[in-house]
């Protein structure tokens, strides 16, 4: 695992323009950080090679027909916590896994094919099922936002504008009703070399892919506009210096929920929020930078929420695995081939 200490002024600042644009030229990441170029790079190859901070691509399930997102809550036997969240982390349908406290003992957000094979998944293939005492599932209906989306506002207006100068729709806004956009065998390629380093220069990825540059370049420009392709930077919010990271699990009135969702995706700390089916209707993830802040968010935006009938907060211990990513990576290895 990464470190706990808060990175330093100029990483922090350096991550926090990335999370906003993660594939934005190094002139403009150094700008709106108040750095040179050459610093703005030499920082962030220092914190991807100890495994601090990674860029990566991330396509859309949802919006390209590729599988349907769950969160999975489950209590463990005592002291089983921990292995059991290994265990679900190393499920390649897993893309988010975490160790928590409270009315559950460890979180998943799984990808399937379709709903049907959720079945087969938690009856059949969930993993250390002699060590479970309870477990519940919540299918992902709409997002309000995602953690691609994040501003963890640490640059200032001015320099988070350059980076992102108009305030983020979610996608399903304004494309939600349309059928999947499927991708072809080229944008599939170029989506998985994405995936492995988000900045991999387009000339680099055209060899890699085995086509021109400017067909890379307008293949990324047109997954990115059909909301296909995001880039997403994972760094440990510890380190941006948010020491309290959480779920958070709400049953709202149906007839609120829509208002719910979007008042609650716009609050600082929201970094997921996504509405369910279940008995959670709203499910989220903050981030704050205090223990002393959660009491604060409870009684002053979720009190203040409409509709809300019951609250459940759970407190991430340990976080496994964001964006299919493990936290703890194993090393690097040489690529060979193409």
């Amino acid at each position: 695992m990464v470190d706990e200490e808060p990175l330093g002024e100029v990483d922090r600042l350096l991550m926090a323009a990335l999370q906003l644009d993660g594939r934005a030229p190094w002139h403009v990441v150094a700008r709106a950080a108040g750095v040179s170029e050459s610093t703005a790079q030499r920082r962030f190859a220092a914190l991807r090679e100890r495994g601090a901070a990674r860029v990566i691509g991330v396509v859309d399930v949802l919006r390209c027909g590729l599988g349907v997102p769950v969160l999975t809550r489950v209590s463990c036997r005592p002291g089983t916590a921990e292995s059991v969240a290994a265990c679900l982390a190393a499920r390649p349908e897993a893309r988010f896994v975490a160790v928590v406290t409270g009315a559950a003992d460890a979180v998943a957000e799984f990808v399937v094919p379709t709903h049907r094979h959720l079945t087969q998944l938690l009856a059949r293939d969930m993993p250390a099922q002699d060590q479970l005492t309870e477990s519940e599932t919540f299918t992902v209906m709409r997002t309000f936002t995602a953690a691609h989306d994040w501003d963890p506002g640490l640059l200032d207006p001015d320099a988070a504008a350059l980076l992102r100068p108009e305030p983020v729709r979610p996608f399903e806004d304004q494309v939600w009703e349309r059928p999947p956009d499927r991708l072809d065998d080229l944008e599939l390629a170029i989506a998985a070399e994405l995936g492995e380093d988000g900045r991999l220069p387009v000339k680099e990825l055209a060899g890699r892919v085995g086509v021109s540059e400017s067909t890379v370049a307008r293949r990324i420009d047109s997954m990115v506009e059909r909301g296909c392709l995001r880039f997403r930077t994972l760094v440990e919010p510890v380190l941006l210096g948010f020491a309290v990271e959480f779920m958070l699990w709400l049953d709202i009135e149906p007839a609120f929920l829509a208002a719910a969702g979007r008042e609650l995706a716009s609050r600082p700390g929201v970094k997921y929020l996504s509405a369910t089916a279940g008995r959670f209707n709203l499910c989220g993830q903050v981030s704050l930078r205090h223990f002393a802040d959660l009491y604060g968010f409870m009684t002053d935006v979720v009190g203040a929420l409409p509709g809300v009938r019951r609250a459940d907060t759970t407190l991430q211990l340990e976080t496994l695995k964001r964006a299919w990513v493990p936290t703890a990576p194993e090393p690097r290895k040489e690529r060979s081939g193409r």
